[in-house]
């Protein structure tokens, strides 16, 4: 073993030598790559990004198990179903409790700006703590008052004054579904693809903004179990006792409920899965033009070895090294390059775009074997070459 790396520690670095033979051509092969992994970086945190900002609601629920309807397509989109269905829900062993959710996409008149957008508006009974989320919890009290709800600081759009307000303990008054609100407090979950941000309030004032909802239709339904309780044991029972038009989830399932519908049935998750496949595409594309004209401008020296009896599979290990080294060369600035795109588009869309180790490692990969494609593809004109022909 020892005397193996003794022995890499001598042998030349043929690969390098050649890459940085000509400086402009090395610049345009590691411009490729950065491109490359740029691309496909993009295209994961925005496919990261979907999932996550769609699923940040769904994640902070207090809830252990979940009631929806069949029709339902997403958060957004919510198929209501019969209240009736809760009080079923309480007959069974280890239902703690059954609360009611309700959601509807509104209309609201931005405070600061007057531009009307649409918003989430999520309603429940303040009694009993919906989400476990602290901000929400500790201003329950005042969305008991009529027309008075909370709002998400972290909103896609231009709030800054009417926050700063807000913190400093004073109220703001807008108009939401024609209907003058008032907003008493502020919480974090953060805008989505689906809604630039959200409004919670209690389930009175969801129904007075949308009086043609009954109070028997209900969006979600939250169910709470009995400490040492199973909640797929629970999940079964009732499965089997609430008629089937209802649904009924665990939290995860409730979260991969709403990764499957933006992944599976809007073109965007197709867009985002096909962009990274693009990116490694366009990357053996770039380094298979550099690492063949490589090729073709040593073909002299390559057929000298060959004739001198090196087999074709050193050849392969001079091209899979410069492969391996544009690889890395070129993805160091590609990294460099995505955080700062990352946190351009995090702060102009406020949507959860960071770069994460498994993200990165996962990219490195795919560049690695981007590259040593690129590579194998290059060196098949070597392969059944008579050194004779090649001079």
């Amino acid at each position: 073993m020892f005397s193996f790396i003794q022995q890499l520690k001598r042998r030349t670095s043929l690969g390098w030598l050649q890459l940085t033979h000509q400086k402009s051509r090395l610049l345009v092969a590691i411009s490729g790559v950065a491109f490359a992994d740029v691309l496909m970086l993009m295209q994961l945190g925005f496919q990261t990004a979907l999932y996550d900002s769609n699923t940040r609601m769904h994640q902070t629920l207090n809830a252990d198990l979940v009631l929806i309807s069949p029709q339902a397509h997403n958060l957004v989109r919510m198929s209501s179903f019969s209240r009736r269905r809760l009080y079923q829900a309480m007959r069974i062993p280890g239902v703690k409790s059954a609360e009611p959710l309700y959601t509807n996409i509104a209309n609201w008149k931005n405070p600061e700006t007057h531009k009307e957008t649409t918003i989430l508006i999520v309603g429940f009974n303040p009694d009993r703590a919906a989400f476990n989320i602290p901000e929400i919890n500790q201003n329950l009290n005042s969305i008991k008052l009529p027309d008075t709800v909370l709002f998400d600081r972290a909103s896609r759009g231009e709030y800054k004054n009417a926050i700063a307000k807000i913190d400093s303990g004073k109220s703001v008054k807008t108009e939401l579904e024609q209907r003058m609100i008032t907003i008493s407090g502020l919480y974090r979950i953060g805008a989505s693809f689906a809604a630039d941000g959200s409004i919670i309030t209690s389930e009175q004032n969801f129904l007075l903004l949308f009086p043609r909802r009954q109070a028997a239709s209900v969006s979600i339904g939250l169910i709470k179990l009995t400490s040492g309780y199973d909640p797929i044991k629970v999940a079964t029972e009732l499965k089997s006792h609430l008629p089937n038009d209802v649904a009924v989830l665990t939290k995860e399932e409730f979260v991969n409920f709403e990764k499957d519908y933006w992944s599976k049935n809007t073109p965007i998750g197709f867009v985002f899965s096909l962009g990274v496949v693009m990116g490694f595409v366009v990357g053996i594309i770039i380094v298979y033009q550099v690492l063949s004209t490589d090729v073709n401008d040593h073909i002299g020296e390559y057929a000298t070895f060959k004739a001198m009896g090196y087999r074709h599979i050193y050849f392969l290990g001079v091209v899979f090294e410069e492969a391996l080294i544009l690889a890395m060369l070129g993805f160091i600035p590609g990294v460099a390059v995505s955080l700062g795109m990352y946190s351009l588009t995090r702060k102009a869309t406020n949507l959860p775009l960071y770069m994460t180790l498994g993200k990165a490692v996962y990219v490195l990969v795919l560049t690695m074997i981007m590259c040593t494609i690129s590579g194998a593809i290059s060196t098949g004109k070597l392969q059944g070459a008579d050194p004779a022909d090649m001079f």
